[in-house]
């Protein structure tokens, strides 16, 4: 036997159902990418997700087979083929959605033997029904990663108001979180809702484990770094003050409302520096065409929309930022958690935050003092708060909220210390 074959012998199997993965952008995906790359000196890991398809498109060489086999750094990936969606369109994303579950499923029979199996809350009831059955296919143990809480989550954006169809899927997620042997949520918020689910009786085993960024891909650059300064020229945004949202341009994060705020500051708005303020939106999802649409009835100028950023030149983006917002809707506290604060933090830039109190991202900037935090709704206040950055646009005050956000994140919330508790808390089990 090769030295490398009795390594992977001495290594535990660990399954991994992603929903997406490298090289789809959505977050989930980059995060679980991180973490298996991350504990692979302690587990040999299987990834089930869709082909590449994040955007809605499918690629022709993804369109023949049902499953693509590869090994992307170390990782064994097996990708279901899945069907082309739009984003708008509730009936397209089901279709996609179910085509992953019922593949997953499939691809469970032909992973290789597994001793744990991790799902994520991704698609929503679905991901956690898939690690129920890997658990029982495999006859490994089951951790449950709840990144967002379902139906919670659906019900709080209002996407369904089906009161039959949140009992069912209410009724399923619970059945997930009964079944696992660990549920790992992201949030201090997030683990209270574990305890609501079940009032307090027979709470599954839960524990918080933070996201994370990796500190080392982004971090702060200073202004006139040449690809800092080449995103803002390309973009418009050369010598402008720039209030920037990064990230998915979905549902719950109340866009359409904030963008109505954001229209109260006229086009040539200036900072008390005299730089000109300008409102970047970077990124896609369902809202983009109806923000699209409300920037150019109402003649904002002072708007910018820009595509979604390569992981390998987010870096520069967020540094073109001046300030940025980390947001969520209402009821969205104890259901999701916005990871873009990672992000915003690891490149050490203040928050503009609109999250509600007791929620997880909010606590984190109130105790660091890492930027203005208010309610979700309070519309007056978030426009309070737009004033005072710009007031202070020159200040040092700006400064040292990015500068404590980046020193708490390095020392709490960086990659590996959250990465090396995934692996010390699963193999406990």
């Amino acid at each position: 036997m090769r030295s490398d074959e009795m390594y992977d012998n001495q290594r535990k199997n660990l399954l991994i159902y992603a929903h997406y993965y490298s090289p789809d952008i959505a977050s989930t995906g980059q995060i679980l990418q991180e973490l298996a790359e991350g504990i692979l000196q302690q587990f040999n890991i299987t990834v089930i997700c869709v082909v590449p398809s994040y955007l809605g498109v499918v690629e022709e060489k993804y369109k023949a087979r049902q499953f693509y086999e590869e090994n992307i750094n170390g990782v064994d990936v097996i990708r279901v083929r899945v069907p082309e969606f739009d984003k708008s369109n509730k009936i397209s994303r089901i279709n996609n959605i179910l085509a992953y579950f019922w593949g997953a499923k499939k691809a469970t029979k032909i992973a290789k033997p597994a001793d744990y199996v991790l799902s994520i809350s991704q698609p929503p009831i679905l991901g956690g029904l898939l690690g129920v059955y890997g658990k029982r296919k495999k006859k490994a143990k089951f951790i449950y990663n709840i990144q967002d809480f379902n139906p919670e989550q659906v019900l709080a954006v209002h996407y369904s108001k089906n009161k039959f169809l949140s009992n069912i899927m209410m009724v399923l997620d619970k059945y997930s979180c009964k079944k696992s042997d660990l549920i790992i949520t992201v949030g201090r918020d997030l683990v209270e809702t574990v305890h609501k689910r079940f009032d307090g009786k027979k709470v599954p085993k839960v524990i918080m484990i933070n996201n994370w960024i990796n500190e080392h891909e982004i971090y702060p650059l200073d202004e006139k770094y040449p690809k800092v300064e080449k995103f803002k020229e390309k973009y418009g945004l050369a010598n402008k003050f720039i209030i920037m949202y990064s990230g998915n341009l979905g549902l719950y994060y109340d866009l359409e409302n904030l963008l109505k705020v954001v229209k109260k500051f006229k086009p040539g708005t200036k900072t008390s520096d005299g730089r000109e303020v300008i409102f970047a939106f970077v990124g896609e999802g369902s809202m983009l065409g109806k923000l699209i649409k409300y920037k150019e009835k109402h003649h904002m100028e002072n708007v910018v929309f820009i595509p979604y950023q390569d992981k390998s030149e987010l870096i520069y983006s967020l540094n073109a930022g001046n300030v940025h917002w980390v947001v969520s809707a209402r009821g969205i506290k104890g259901v999701s958690c916005p990871s873009k604060y990672y992000g915003v933090a690891a490149a050490a830039k203040p928050c503009l935050s609109v999250l509600e109190e007791g929620s997880e991202i909010r606590c984190i900037i109130e105790e660091t003092k890492g930027g203005l935090c208010t309610d979700p709704g309070d519309y007056a206040g978030v426009e309070g708060n737009i004033k005072w950055f710009i007031c202070h646009a020159d200040s040092n005050e700006i400064t040292e909220m990015g500068k404590r956000s980046r020193e708490n994140l390095l020392i709490n919330l960086s990659k590996s210390v959250s990465i090396e508790k995934y692996a010390e808390e699963i193999l406990k089990l």
